[in-house]
């Protein structure tokens, strides 16, 4: 089981300062986002304060393998408390932690397909989500993935407790080819990072790459839910570098104290 860190109520003063940070993350993401060749789209909240952003909000993407974190949230959904099975939680470890394709269409089709992340997003309330039945090809929006997030690490979640730890384990221990996204924006100490990645050429797209980063970094008195999801990249890397740029731009951002006076 994660531990979920605790943090004091934020005073008023405390969250008027965190929204102010939130706002000039946003504007400076929204003009990094602007240079960039395709669309962009990215959403943050931070949990002890509500407060956060969204830029690119009505723009859909598909979810490449960062849906593979629904897939296991509707598996265990499923079973209700029911321990996986050895074999299940095999292909979730591989799933997961090292994006195999195949544990995920095994799973896929054990919560019966579509269907199955239908219920999900019903239950988590992700209402522009829309499963396809190839599951890569899913297209979702960065607020529904942050709601996903949500799910994980939320008291009030329809996931009893130690199947969100489950998740959660399984996100912390992303092999290191494919902790890139999210973790980009990792203070220097202290901080503990979750992330799943998607990533994928797209046919109509001619070919272009896109690149997608969910994930959480706890540090501090912050704990941040974050999406990043992008398309038309010349490259896999230029997509990563650019996925990675913005998420160091708003918390670096964030993280900026008040001008003194």
């Amino acid at each position: 089981m994660v531990a979920v860190p605790t943090a004091a109520v934020p005073t008023p003063d405390v969250v008027t300062e965190q929204r102010r940070r939130a706002a000039l993350a946003a504007r400076q993401v929204r003009g990094y986002a602007a240079g960039l060749p395709g669309q962009f789209s990215f959403a943050v909240v931070e949990r002890g304060t509500g407060t956060g952003f969204r830029t690119g909000d009505e723009l859909r993407f598909q979810t490449a393998s960062i849906v593979k974190v629904e897939i296991l949230t509707a598996l265990l959904l499923d079973r209700d408390g029911t321990p996986l099975t050895a074999v299940q939680r095999d292909r979730a470890e591989a799933m997961i932690t090292a994006s195999d394709n195949a544990a995920a269409s095994e799973l896929f089709a054990a919560i019966g397909g579509v269907a199955g992340l239908n219920r999900v997003n019903t239950e988590l309330g992700l209402t522009r989500t829309r499963p396809r039945s190839a599951w890569g090809t899913t297209v979702t929006t960065s607020a529904d993935q942050v709601r996903l997030l949500r799910g994980l690490v939320d008291e009030e979640s329809p996931l009893r407790p130690a199947d969100r730890g489950l998740v959660l384990d399984l996100m912390g221990r992303v092999v290191d080819g494919q902790r890139w996204g999210v973790p980009a924006g990792a203070g220097t100490t202290g901080s503990r990072t979750w992330v799943k990645n998607g990533w994928d050429t797209v046919g109509d797209h001619d070919g272009r790459w896109l690149v997608n980063s969910i994930g959480r970094i706890v540090e501090d008195d912050h704990d941040w839910l974050v999406a990043v999801l992008s398309d038309h990249h010349d490259s896999l890397d230029a997509g990563i570098a650019a996925v990675e740029q913005a998420v160091r731009i708003a918390f670096d951002t964030w993280r900026r104290p008040a001008p003194a006076g």
